[in-house]
């Protein structure tokens, strides 16, 4: 039987700071969004900027470290696998949400602070093992 792959790798920029939940059993989500950027020149001979904006999950360590690293605007190297989910709103309309369920995690450029002149590396896989 063949087996077919489910992952997604992304490199973009996070839209927004991630939003971080903790639950009560102290486990935690981070969701945050990533743009990517394509541009080709269509056939009349201009520059077209296409932008997506993906929605991000990461669980556990990977959460911890979105929350402790990942600020807008900082540049993200993603791998995942795309999740498809439902729910009802408050209106009991059903809902579907596509995303990506993170799995390595590698800050590429962080906007610095001033007191941070470098940027962090830091890979995290969907095991909690920290690579630096």
């Amino acid at each position: 039987m063949t087996e077919y792959i489910n992952k997604v790798q992304l490199v973009g920029r996070l839209g927004n700071n991630p939003d971080i939940r903790t639950f009560d059993n102290g486990k935690k989500v981070a969701t945050f969004s990533v743009a990517t950027t394509e541009s080709y020149i269509d056939s009349k001979g201009t520059n077209v900027v296409n932008t997506q904006w993906h929605r991000l999950v990461a669980w556990g360590r990977a959460a911890a470290i979105a929350e402790k690293q990942l600020t807008k605007g900082c540049e993200v190297s993603v791998e995942g696998k795309l999740a498809y989910r439902n729910y009802l709103d408050k209106e009991g309309v059903k809902k579907y949400v596509t995303e990506i369920v993170v799995a390595e995690l590698l800050l590429l450029n962080n906007k610095p602070t001033k007191e941070e002149s470098k940027p962090f590396l830091e890979t995290v896989n969907e095991d909690g093992i920290t690579k630096v």
